[in-house]
Formats: structure tokens, sequence, C-alpha cells
């Protein structure tokens, strides 16, 4: 794009933010995925504070796992709940290729790579938000089951809630570029659960240190090491820029499809 170009669409990106919210709210479909996400993140972060303060007090010394964080316990429950957050992400715009209005949208705002730009911002904006109020669902349902086997600092409990938050908006990005591509909901879950979970998962072989590296620059396990601060193999930043990255990629390669097919 020329500079020409870039000040022509400047003008039109907050008025196509706007449109984009007021469609995203309008539908019944993200209230239920809201609900949804919150039912899930509430049962799976008192399932796992369950099994940490069971394990503490049965006569298994192997499955003592002392005290735990109530933040690691909201981020073990990702691993179920983000896939509510995927389905706002590719609401945004398989919903809009499987009722044919995306070309109601493309005749407000013609400039393809405009509407994107203001899905994403969007679908960041709303899973960011998101986020937030599903680590408070999981802080408050895991933090009385653990009970004495639980603390929750103030500081470390909000900066783990900004991790999961800022994943989750990473996540949701990503889900819309890859809706962006496949157009299809049910083909793009797929696809999302192959590069968060499946794929990684088959590659973590022990004894084979190529293929642990190789996942380990996988969205879902760079998130993972994001989240939990560790600092092997890299640092949490890496881990944030690496699911940045794969977040970029999926909106550059949606962009390019948007570009080049029809609506």
């Amino acid at each position: 794009m020329n500079a020409v170009d870039a000040t022509r669409t400047r003008p039109a990106l907050p008025g196509a933010v706007a449109a984009e919210w007021t469609k995203l709210w309008s539908v019944r479909s993200t209230w239920w995925t809201l609900l949804a996400g919150a039912l899930v993140m509430a049962a799976t972060s008192a399932q796992l504070a369950i099994y940490a303060a069971n394990g503490n007090t049965n006569d298994d010394p192997a499955d003592d796992a002392g005290v735990v964080t109530v933040g690691s316990v909201v981020i073990g429950s990702l691993e179920l709940t983000q896939y509510a957050v995927l389905a706002l992400g590719l609401l945004a715009v398989t919903s809009e290729y499987a009722t044919g209005t995306l070309r109601g949208t493309l005749t407000a705002t013609p400039s393809r790579g405009t509407v994107l730009l203001a899905k994403a911002v969007v679908a960041g904006a709303v899973t960011f938000g998101f986020g937030l109020l599903l680590g408070l669902v999981g802080v408050a349902a895991a933090a009385p089951v653990l009970g004495r086997w639980g603390r929750a600092p103030v500081a470390g409990t909000a900066g783990d809630l900004l991790a999961v938050a800022a994943y989750l908006a990473l996540v949701g990005v990503l889900a819309l570029g890859v809706g962006a591509v496949l157009r299809g909901a049910v083909l793009s879950v797929v696809v999302l659960l192959a590069l968060l979970m499946i794929v990684p998962l088959s590659l973590q072989e022990p004894g084979i240190t190529v293929l642990d590296r190789i996942a380990d620059a996988f969205p879902g396990v760079a998130g993972g090491h994001f989240m939990a601060g560790d600092d092997h193999p890299y640092p949490p930043v890496v881990g944030l820029l690496l699911l940045a990255g794969w977040a970029v990629a999926a909106l550059t390669a949606g962009r390019w499809a948007l570009r080049r097919r029809d609506a």
C-alpha cells in the first residue's frame, strides 16, 4: 500500500471499527459464547482446584502438589476454556461468509485490509476484556475450593490475569486470521485445534530435543510459557512474541485471501 492509499484508508478505520463492534454485540451467538466461556472457566477451575486439594490430603504422597497459586489454576483452565474465545474470533468473520453479509460490509468499506484490521481491533479488544473476566471467574471458583492449599498474592494474581487476557486476545486474533483464510467455522476450528494442541503434543517426544524445540515455537506452547513465566526454553517475553507473530502471520494470510477471492 502506498502513502496515498494509506491516507485514504485511515479515516475509514474508526467507522469500520464502530460497525464491527456493533455487529459483534448485536447477535445472540456472542452472548451465548461469553456465557459458555464463563461456565467452562468456573467448572474447570473448580475441578483443577479439587484435584490439587485432594492430592494434598489423600494417602498417596505422589499426588501432593503443595500450596499452589490461584493464578496457576486459572492458567491451567485455559486449555479447554480458550475454545470459547476462539469462537468469538471466528464468529467475527466466518458468520459473515456463511450469511453473505460480508458483501454488504465490503460495500460500506471497500478496502478489504481496513475491514480485516477493524475486525482484528474489535476481536482483540473484546477477547482481552473477556480474558480478564474469565480470570476473575476462575479465581472466584478456585480460591474457596483450594482453601489452605491455595494462595493469591495480589500482585502475582493481577499479573497472571493480565497474562491470561493478553494470551486470549492474541489467540482471538489468530482465530480471526485463520477464519478469514478458510472461511468455514468447522475447518477453522480443526486447524486451530491442531495448531494449539494436537501438533505440538505429537512433537513433544521424550529425548528428541529437536522436536521439542519445534513444538516450543507453536502458538499454544509459546503462550503457555509466557503465562507461566517459564525461563526455559526461552524467557516469557519470547513466548509472547512468538504468539504475537503467529497472530500477525494469520492476519496477513487472511488479508491476502480476502483480497484475492470473492466475498
